[in-house]
């Protein structure tokens, strides 16, 4: 079994939780919300100096401004308008963190945004086009849409995974919807963090949002220090594992 000499933990921060600070101290790297589908300005920008105090690496985590969803619900966009929408919300929070001297240094949509251009070509190439004039690395599923079409715009590429959420056989996300689709036994997960390790995931996800985000990041590390995998950041390891 090959296991990577490293690996990513990132999290969805600035959402309004009260556990980010905590989460923080648990992961590598952080994809903050750009104030569309959830956060405040204040909440984002206190998220943003936490993350450069803990030297976590910080992304951009921009979504479907439908607050109502929490940016989950799927639309109907093309691919002009993924595009705008991206580069939109990205220089927002380039703005608020750029008096607070933190860099942004790559690409996560999130919530619907994210899952629809894992699999549909027209949204994966506004959105990784937008990466490309942002010169952002973007992460998304590998075999995704997001992956061809980053091959396609030479952005780089970050190959995540979910240590939480049940995968269908075509290796896509199991619907929340659907009875099962996000895993809670430490075991599970533990076998999950193994099996995605083993396919050559470059970052591992923590989703912010969930009340249980601290303990799934503390059983996380467990695994893949089991599994001597180095925690570390993916771009340039300024924060590792003890």
């Amino acid at each position: 079994m090959h296991i990577p000499l490293r690996v990513d933990l990132n999290a969805d921060l600035g959402e309004g939780c009260s556990w980010d600070q905590e989460l923080l101290k648990r992961v590598t790297s952080a994809s903050i919300c750009c104030g569309a589908h959830a956060g405040t300005p204040e909440g984002i920008c206190a998220t943003l100096r936490a993350a450069w105090q803990e030297k976590v690496q910080v992304g951009a985590h921009p979504g479907y401004p439908d607050r109502d969803h929490f940016g989950r619900r799927e639309q109907a966009i093309n691919r002009q308008t993924a595009h705008d929408l991206v580069i939109t919300q990205v220089n927002t929070l380039k703005g608020w963190a750029r008096p607070l001297g933190v860099e942004i240094r790559f690409l996560k949509p999130h919530g619907a945004l994210y899952n629809q251009a894992q699999v549909d070509a027209e949204i994966a190439a506004g959105v990784v086009g937008a990466a490309h004039a942002l010169n952002l690395p973007i992460l998304g599923m590998p075999g995704s849409c997001v992956a061809v079409e980053a091959r396609k715009q030479d952005v780089p590429f970050i190959a995540e995974g979910f240590a939480d959420r049940r995968y269908t056989p075509e290796g896509r996300l199991v619907p929340r919807t659907q009875p099962g689709a996000v895993l809670e036994d430490p075991q599970q997960i533990a076998s999950q963090v193994e099996h995605l390790l083993t396919r050559g995931i470059d970052t591992l996800c923590i989703h912010g949002d969930s009340p249980d985000a601290v303990h799934l990041a503390t059983v996380v590390r467990a695994a893949a220090k089991h599994l001597n995998a180095r925690i570390v950041a993916f771009l340039d390891g300024t924060k590792t594992n003890p």
